[in-house]
């Protein structure tokens, strides 16, 4: 049976990422983002779930060079779940996103760091019928088949 993981989020940074380095000295980084659901109740706030994602060697340079808390970012990557032995000698179970592609959301103007993508180009192509114009075509009747 063929398998298929890919996760597409954009969120909210919820704090600064910080770079570090494995013990082998590969470049990591671990960070939240606050993705907002699209649907509440009338009158109730908006809610968010906060994911957890990893992201390692120019990647990871990349998000701690220009990304900050509370900025827009789209994350393209991985569902990954692990389990671990804490300090204490207990089990620990966490998800996470293995981040394996980064997007800037936001306008150039509104983005501190610079040398984000403007994404809010408008489409060359027109969504509304009546802006298209069509030629009568003729009937098929000579065709060979």
């Amino acid at each position: 049976m063929a398998a298929f993981n890919k996760v597409i989020l954009i969120g909210n940074l919820v704090s600064d990422p910080e770079l570090k380095q494995t013990n082998s000295g590969i470049p990591v980084t671990s960070f939240s983002i606050a993705v907002s659901r699209r649907f509440a109740k009338q009158g109730d706030p908006v809610q968010a779930d906060f994911i957890n994602i990893v992201a390692w060697r120019s990647t990871a340079e990349f998000i701690t060079k220009y990304f900050t808390k509370g900025k827009s970012i789209l994350v393209c990557g991985s569902l990954q779940s692990r389990t671990w032995t804490d300090q204490s000698g207990q089990k620990r179970y966490s998800t996470e996103v293995v981040d394996e592609e980064v997007s800037f959301v936001e306008k150039k103007a509104d983005n501190a760091a610079g040398g984000a993508i403007n994404n809010s180009a408008p489409s060359p192509y027109s969504s509304s019928p009546k802006d298209v114009a069509f030629e009568e075509m003729s009937t098929d009747d000579d065709l060979p088949f």
